[in-house]
């Protein structure tokens, strides 16, 4: 598996400064991969592993302060954490214990699929102890720094970035893979973190958000087709929020005149999960499907907030007269970034895309667009492709 240089050198400087470093993602993103790598380098200390999903592992925690005593001075990465939420009381004491016979760094490396806030409910006894990195499926940037010239685009739209979906032999292994995949998370997953939900209700619930990709939802509509109410809804919205299947996208909260739209944004984060349950097996079909231009969008969108830095803020802008700006970017200098997402290589913006920048006082505007020249457009606006956005980004 291909493993990114920059989350290397995270990982390893956060095992460098803190006692426990927790590795958070979705299923079958690679964390497990990661980690075994980054133990059989240099820490200077020895590691072992283990995986809370088997029983014989997890019976070793039967009396987990006895057993975790055995490694002073030693990695223990210990995989799904987040079925067994009582140990992180027992971790937090082990570490102030080490802490005082002088091991204060690099001492358990949590893995967990479910996100920080979901498992802080849990770990808020390791504050101060504790540091959290997020792994996401591979990203346009990653691939095109392993593949360089045969770099595939749309291979990677197409497929999603998880890694055995992307790197399957052919579409129809890949297509496979994902299927599987969404089966076993509402049959097994969801249930095993403590979730009583039917797996036909909530499969039914991930499909209908995947026909609403990139849309504000409207939960009693949802409730209704679904037969439960409307804060069931937005439970179950949450679980798959807080399972890294969803990401919910924020309206802009700044000051306006205008009405704005408050409800926010959802997409399913990994664009092969999409178009899995938007039953769109090969890519001519999904250049004919409804769904083509908010599935680019989704992508374009998830790739720049897997990269964009804790220090900026971002949203999207819609009014209720349709003024709309795909996604806002504040920076910590005061910095506004307002993006348009176009899958044309000779993007157009409406009037309502500079009207939203005026409302927003704007100080930068972009169109991300499916080709790879950067140029100036109308109204101090710059075209540029994605990989060149991110590039800039992470400068």
């Amino acid at each position: 598996m291909m493993i990114p240089r920059y989350l290397n050198e995270r990982l390893l400087r956060a095992l460098s400064q803190s006692p426990v470093v927790a590795l958070l993602g979705p299923r079958q993103v690679g964390k497990t991969t990661l980690s075994i790598a980054i133990s059989e380098l240099n820490l200077n200390k020895s590691s072992s592993y283990l995986d809370l999903q088997l029983d014989s592992d997890i019976s070793k925690l039967d009396d987990p302060e006895t057993y975790l005593r055995r490694f002073n001075n030693h990695l223990l990465i210990i995989d799904e954490v987040q079925l067994k939420p009582d140990l992180f009381r027992t971790l937090r004491g082990l570490v102030d214990i080490r802490k005082r016979m002088g091991e204060i760094t690099g001492q358990f490396l949590l893995l967990g699929s479910a996100s920080r806030e979901l498992l802080q409910q849990s770990s808020e006894t390791l504050a101060g102890r504790i540091a959290y990195l997020e792994l996401n499926p591979f990203s346009i940037l990653e691939i095109n720094a392993f593949e360089k010239d045969s770099f595939n685009l749309e291979k990677l739209w197409f497929r999603g970035g998880f890694p055995d979906s992307y790197l399957a032999k052919d579409d129809d292994a890949s297509w496979q893979w994902r299927g599987n995949f969404i089966s076993t998370y509402v049959e097994r997953d969801i249930p095993q973190l403590g979730f009583k939900i039917p797996a036909t209700r909530m499969k039914r619930f991930w499909k209908m958000l995947a026909h609403s990709d990139g849309q504000q939802i409207n939960l009693s509509s949802f409730g209704k087709s679904l037969e439960v109410s409307h804060t069931t809804v937005r439970s179950y919205l949450d679980i798959l929020s807080d399972l890294y299947m969803v990401r919910q996208v924020k309206p802009w909260s700044g000051n306006s005149k205008k009405r704005l739209v408050k409800s926010p944004k959802v997409y399913i984060r990994d664009s092969g999960l999409l178009h899995r349950l938007l039953d769109i097996s090969d890519f001519e079909s999904l250049l004919g499907h409804p769904c083509v231009g908010g599935s680019w969008e989704g992508f374009i969108v998830e790739n720049i907030l897997c990269h964009l830095s804790d220090k900026w803020q971002h949203s999207y802008y819609r009014t209720s007269s349709q003024a709309e700006i795909d996604l806002v970017l504040e920076g910590p200098r005061g910095e506004i970034w307002a993006i348009e997402i176009k899958r044309s290589i000779a993007p157009k913006l409406s009037k309502g895309f500079h009207f939203a920048c005026e409302d927003i006082k704007a100080t930068r505007k972009f169109v991300i667009y499916s080709g790879n020249e950067r140029f100036p457009m109308k109204k101090q606006t710059e075209a540029i492709g994605i990989i060149g956005f991110i590039q800039m980004l992470v400068d």
